[in-house]
């Protein structure tokens, strides 16, 4: 994208950035809503009590306070824009019906605090949004028209895509969000790698490509919170993250749709690729919201090379 001269990137916001991409008013507008609504999770988590809510979540995990507050703060954020047809958060039961389907009108999933177990020991979190056209949310990850995360660190940033190109906005102490990168894009291949579950239950094909990112030097970054993790292998432009099918767990951990989905869509923008180790994250079907599926997301070599050392094993 070319902008005028004299202009410096620090001074162009988000919405002016958006506005250059040529996509239409309503998804401008949903997506600065989400990003207001990162303003006021950024201030739960640093205020916050980091006390348990005392529900469990879909899965029966336990839902820290900071959970339920982020997921109301989005919802509400969501449904007062006018611009929503169906919500799905992966604190809800069900997908919340908003507004009949009709032209002009997206379907959102969204993680409202992913890695909310990290805030007590200070670690970075974030919120992951993938965003469809229409009302229905049971479809292709390739089919997104937009996915974003938010990450709340010692800077909060923002990385989006609307299909053209992956871009960093950060916010100032305005709480203003100013575009600091644009057109982030992957290497071929990395020397770092955040492997998730445990070793000893990777299977012999897993266990023998991550001997061979060792071998070639690889070194090891895994914070435990998927938004930083993916965050470090983008802005570095290099790396990959994998959380593969487990002995016991064959769909491995991470969620398809509210997870999976968008930061798969924001991968391959930046000239990446993810996989769940025999197809491309963007071309499964999901058949249940609760979804799970193996991942391998990064650098596109280091990605194909995971998939041939699964296909041999």
């Amino acid at each position: 994208m070319v902008h005028e001269p004299g202009t410096s990137k620090f001074q162009i916001d988000l919405r002016r950035h958006l506005r250059e991409q040529n996509i239409c008013d309503n998804l401008i507008h949903l997506i600065c809503e989400i990003a207001e609504a990162g303003k006021y999770v950024i201030n739960a988590v640093r205020t916050g009590d980091l006390g348990v809510a005392g529900t469990s979540n879909l899965y029966g995990e336990e839902q820290l306070a900071l959970d339920v507050l982020s997921d109301r703060i989005i919802r509400k954020r969501l449904v007062h824009s006018g611009v929503v047809s169906s919500i799905l958060s992966e604190e809800m039961d069900d997908v919340l019906r908003v507004k009949p389907a009709e032209d002009g009108l997206y379907s959102v999933a969204y993680d409202p605090l992913d890695g909310s177990s990290l805030v007590d020991v200070n670690l970075a979190v974030g919120t992951i949004v993938s965003i469809y056209s229409g009302s229905e949310l049971l479809q292709k990850g390739r089919n997104q028209v937009a996915a974003l995360y938010i990450l709340y660190g010692p800077r909060v940033s923002l990385v989006y895509s609307v299909g053209k190109g992956v871009h960093e906005f950060t916010m100032n102490h305005l709480m203003e969000y100013t575009l600091t990168r644009e057109n982030v894009t992957m290497q071929p291949s990395g020397n770092i790698y955040a492997p998730g579950g445990l070793r000893n239950q990777y299977s012999d094909g897993v266990e023998r490509f991550v001997r061979y990112l060792e071998a070639k030097g690889a070194k090891l970054r895994y914070s435990g919170g998927f938004v930083p993790d993916i965050n470090q292998i983008l802005m570095k432009g290099k790396g990959l993250f994998m959380y593969p099918a487990l002995n016991g767990a064959p769909e491995g951990k991470l969620r398809l749709l509210f997870e999976l989905n968008p930061m798969a869509f924001l991968m391959e923008q930046a000239g990446g690729a993810a996989s769940n180790g025999r197809m491309p994250i963007l071309d499964i079907c999901p058949e249940g919201l609760d979804q799970r599926a193996p991942v391998f997301i990064g650098c596109r070599e280091d990605v194909e090379k995971a998939l041939e050392f699964i296909t041999e094993g």
